[in-house]
């Protein structure tokens, strides 16, 4: 975990902005009052005032939940950074901007101490305080702004509505950087793999967290250009830029169309990359499975904790929940605390009794209890259902268009409940006899791999006995494939011969498996081999 860490510290927004800003833009001295701030790593930034002398005010952390206001120079400043050892400092198109109010607050300030958390009295609220002490260019109050982020951001919440104070209370409209080590010699950071940028992201798995980060490089690559359009930037590096910026637009666009989709398929690992390749029949797939019932409900039966209606029993248990108000009581939790708690944040003498009676866990809050009704089957339905699936899938000529797409639609449901269960799937392709294909899910790359495997396919006649024969000789060689499911998914064109019949159904039984055949077009064709049939 660690090296996808560190290996993508040289990858993003940031990377590339302390390239060009290393290399193409002039760097500045801070005057009294200007904010700097400098990128720890790839998700956080410290920030500070500068007050004079090259000395700057800030906030440093002493053991848990503690801090203190130090005066430090640049290269303490620094020293916990791992993105390098730059500053940015507030400007405008002139140079550096700042304001001797702003200094003399923050030099004012220090040796106080402060409870610290990333929430509230973090850095970034330390100079967001000295900053509001300068009048606003354009009116109106600039500390609240800093609260009101909050709620919108998500690491270090507060560096971006601190550059927001930055530009309405100093004009602050770029960010260059202090050139306080020119006399180490350090040499300039290399021009970024602009192809591995784009390719990194294109492949990062797209979910709930990985789409947040690239939409927070979007929105920081869109800020970047706009602040350097009037600058002499080669023009190759603005056409890089340019181009990062559109891949992130396209990966956010197509997270975007496929949301729906990408969501009900948790953990499939599905990334940018994958989509494309898969074209508009990706869309397609999508919204046959979103829309089609008969689909979600046959992949739900697969699924480990289903059993049929017949075999549950409805007795039901009582269980602890918390769901009901059943008085107050002393705790940390802020999702629950009494508003009367709120108070102490509006005067600064009781800010700190708040931080206080967090830490302790002596916030009053509301005591939630209740009782749920449970099924005392479910441990036993796991048992019951507890082996993989080898489907087999017809691709001759009968099952083109609409059959083929709702199987595939439906086997990549399925793939996606037994991966989160942590169930086998073996898929085997077929079309005349002799034609087979395998895909082992488990042995490959994942739902994502399966829906690349699922664009081949023969197109010409159909032979059930060759995938049948060969479903049952992979459950019967491997031991974890003991009470496995076959999916036999048709339009239930063929026939299969009295003598493979009855070998078939004694396998069977030996091998304790389920034959489950959905058919993808026309009506329902009883056979003699099936446990269940379905039409979709």
């Amino acid at each position: 975990m660690f090296t996808d860490v560190f290996s993508s510290l040289r990858l993003g927004a940031k990377a590339i902005k302390y390239f060009v800003d290393s290399t193409f833009r002039d760097k500045v001295v801070p005057v009294p009052g200007s904010v700097l701030y400098c990128d720890l790593w790839v998700g956080a930034e410290h920030s500070g005032i500068h007050i004079g002398d090259g000395d700057i005010a800030n906030i440093e952390v002493e053991g848990f939940a503690d801090s203190a206001v130090f005066r430090c120079g640049a290269a303490s400043f620094t020293s916990k950074s791992i993105m390098g050892r730059q500053i940015y400092v507030s400007c405008d198109s002139d140079g550096p901007v700042g304001d001797m109010l702003v200094a003399r607050q923050a030099e004012s300030s220090i040796g106080d101490r402060h409870l610290y958390s990333l929430l509230f009295n973090n850095c970034h609220h330390f100079s967001a305080r000295c900053v509001d002490r300068a009048g606003a260019r354009d009116g109106g109050s600039a500390f609240g702004d800093l609260f009101a982020g909050l709620a919108s951001e998500t690491w270090e919440p507060s560096l971006s509505t601190l550059k927001r104070m930055a530009q309405r209370k100093l004009g602050a409209t770029k960010w260059r950087l202090w050139d306080w080590n020119a006399d180490a010699g350090e040499a300039p950071p290399p021009e970024p793999d602009w192809q591995a940028q784009a390719d990194y992201f294109r492949h990062l798995k797209l979910d709930a967290d990985s789409i947040e980060r690239i939409r927070g490089e979007l929105a920081e690559m869109q800020a970047y250009e706009a602040e350097i359009a009037d600058e002499r930037i080669p023009a190759d590096v603005r056409a890089h830029l340019a181009a990062f910026r559109t891949t992130l637009a396209d990966i956010a666009d197509a997270y975007r169309e496929h949301e729906a989709f990408l969501a009900s398929c948790p953990g499939a690992g599905f990334s940018y990359a994958d989509l494309q390749a898969c074209g508009a029949e990706f869309a397609a797939l999508a919204a046959t499975l979103r829309d089609n019932a008969r689909v979600r409900e046959l992949a739900r039966k697969l699924g480990r904790n289903h059993i049929s209606e017949e075999k549950k029993k409805q007795t039901r248990v009582p269980r602890a929940s918390r769901n009901e108000v059943h008085g107050t009581h002393r705790s940390d939790d802020l999702m629950r605390m009494l508003p009367s708690e709120l108070l102490n944040l509006e005067d600064d003498a009781l800010e700190s009794l708040f931080y206080a009676r967090l830490l302790e866990k002596n916030l009053l809050s509301y005591e939630l209890r209740g009782h749920d009704l449970v099924n005392v089957e479910q441990a036993e339905t796991s048992k019951k259902r507890t082996g993989p699936v080898v489907a087999c899938l017809d691709t001759s000529g009968s099952m083109g268009g609409a059959p083929l797409l709702k199987a595939k639609a439906l086997l990549l449901a399925i793939a996606n409940i037994l991966e989160r269960e942590d169930r086998s799937l073996h898929v085997l392709l077929f079309g005349d006899a002799g034609q087979l294909q395998e895909y082992s899910m488990r042995a490959t790359s994942g739902v994502p791999g399966l829906l690349q495997f699922l664009r081949q396919g023969y197109g010409g006649g159909t032979d059930y006995a060759t995938p049948l024969g060969r479903a049952l000789d992979i459950i019967a060689a491997q031991p974890d494939y003991l009470k496995a499911d076959i999916l036999m998914i048709s339009d239930g064109d063929c026939q299969l011969s009295a003598d493979f019949l009855a070998a078939m159904k004694t396998r069977k039984t030996t091998l304790d498996c389920t034959m489950y055949s959905v058919l993808c077009a026309g009506n329902r064709v009883e056979d003699d081999f099936s446990d269940t049939v379905v039409v979709l």
